[in-house]
């Protein structure tokens, strides 16, 4: 939800950080990579003319996280005011859906007041919600840019606690939206890069959490969900995730024809482009294709506004497209519950979201408690989907700094 989700939050931290001492000395540590300079500077170009996303012939032979490429992002600014931070693009070897090898980037931002905490700075991966198609709607690219109002608002608690936050692109270069494994992989890539990195007091040793809401809650349920099999040497100490759209086939049902049909579209998408097996493709007739051409590449706001108010069948040959068994199959391949985290998860979710329904949400808590996991359900009686997210942006940087802490969890399970 870009744009919508930005709170009073966002102009707290340009205010508090712009008084917050900057550490002496900082500097970045041997480990890291040499800046790649050859590279346009971050933000100059969109990422599509940009060579530093370009992955090298030869990234199969990388190992998933480890570093393509890194440099500096500088004069961070939030609401156009400077703010004592320090960041870096980091370019690293992943995986799509179908495991086969790609590159991904993430942003790490570290706040320059000095760590005086106990024991080495938490640090947190935050999925902003991109829901969408374009690798110009990426968190990195925003950030580069001075356009991240989202991303900054949401992390805005996590900042303000002095915690380091990569903001990945767990969309990946296809920019495929919700495809629960590529972010899963993206995120879970994305920290063993910043480890390897080891800059700024970022390293092997940091403690991390992850953290998403909406679109960024499906990538970081994905990641708590696949870590024990996927990325066992990750150490997670929790998960929140709010407005958790964990099951596709029941929000879109929920979304034809609204208002936010959109979001819809752009998963239809996404879907198609990461998981050509589903068929989605060969089910478009003349006015899908025409829509597949035009949703290509484009920004969720534009999305929205496209394609609200229209129903998916109006694109397929089939009455029911989420029905047909080839497409049914992979939105259920798509569907988070399957299996349990292991780190404790903070599930919170509005009894009155009007874009993401909260049935869905209950359910998957319900498969992950049957299944042993750990998780604390919070359900608001009253709320837009936009309001919960800053409605529990206290809460969810609570819950993080308690289990950063070694605080036993509680649960609803």
């Amino acid at each position: 939800m870009r744009s919508i989700l930005a709170s009073a939050a966002t102009a707290a931290l340009a205010c508090a950080l712009a008084l917050v001492p900057a550490a002496v000395g900082a500097s970045a540590a041997s480990a890291a990579p040499r800046p790649d300079t050859s590279a346009p500077a971050p933000g100059s170009v969109v990422p599509d003319q940009d060579p530093f996303y370009t992955a090298p012939a030869d990234i199969a032979a990388y190992q998933p996280g480890q570093i393509v490429g890194s440099r500096p992002v500088p004069d961070v600014a939030v609401e156009g005011v400077p703010v004592p931070l320090d960041a870096w693009q980091i370019s690293y070897r992943t995986n799509d859906s179908l495991n086969q090898p790609e590159m991904a980037v993430t942003t790490l931002v570290v706040p320059q007041a000095a760590w005086t905490g106990h024991g080495p700075r938490p640090a947190v991966s935050l999925q902003s919600p991109e829901d969408s198609l374009g690798t110009a709607c990426a968190p990195s690219y925003l950030i580069a840019t001075g356009q991240d109002v989202e991303e900054t608002g949401l992390a805005a608690e996590l900042l303000l606690a002095n915690w380091a936050v990569a903001f990945p692109d767990f969309e990946g270069p296809k920019s495929v939206f919700m495809a629960g494994p590529q972010a899963a992989h993206a995120v879970l890539d994305g920290i063993r890069a910043v480890k390897n990195f080891d800059t700024d007091g970022v390293g092997a040793a940091n403690p991390w959490a992850l953290d998403g809401y909406s679109g960024g809650a499906e990538a970081t349920g994905w990641a708590a969900q696949l870590q024990p099999s996927y990325a066992p040497d990750v150490s997670l100490v929790g998960a929140a995730i709010g407005g958790t759209p964990a099951d596709p086939t029941a929000v879109a049902r929920s979304m034809d024809g609204g208002a936010f049909a959109g979001f819809e579209y752009a998963a239809a998408y996404g879907i198609a482009t990461e998981f050509p097996a589903a068929g989605i493709q060969g089910l478009l007739n003349s006015r899908g294709q025409q829509d597949f051409a035009t949703i290509d590449g484009e920004c969720e706001l534009t999305i929205l506004g496209q394609f609200a108010f229209r129903s998916l069948n109006q694109d397929t040959t089939a009455a029911d497209p989420l029905s047909v068994p080839s497409v049914a199959a992979v939105l259920q391949q798509n569907t988070l519950g399957a299996t349990a985290p292991s780190t404790p998860v903070y599930d919170y979710h509005a009894d009155t979201d009007e874009i993401v329904p909260v049935t869905q949400d209950n359910t998957l808590v319900g498969n992950w408690c049957r299944d042993g996991g750990t998780v604390q359900e919070v359900r608001d009686l009253i709320g837009e989907h936009s309001e919960e997210a800053v409605a529990r942006e206290t809460s969810v940087q609570v819950f993080l700094a308690a289990r950063f802490a070694g605080i036993a969890p509680s649960s609803s399970c």
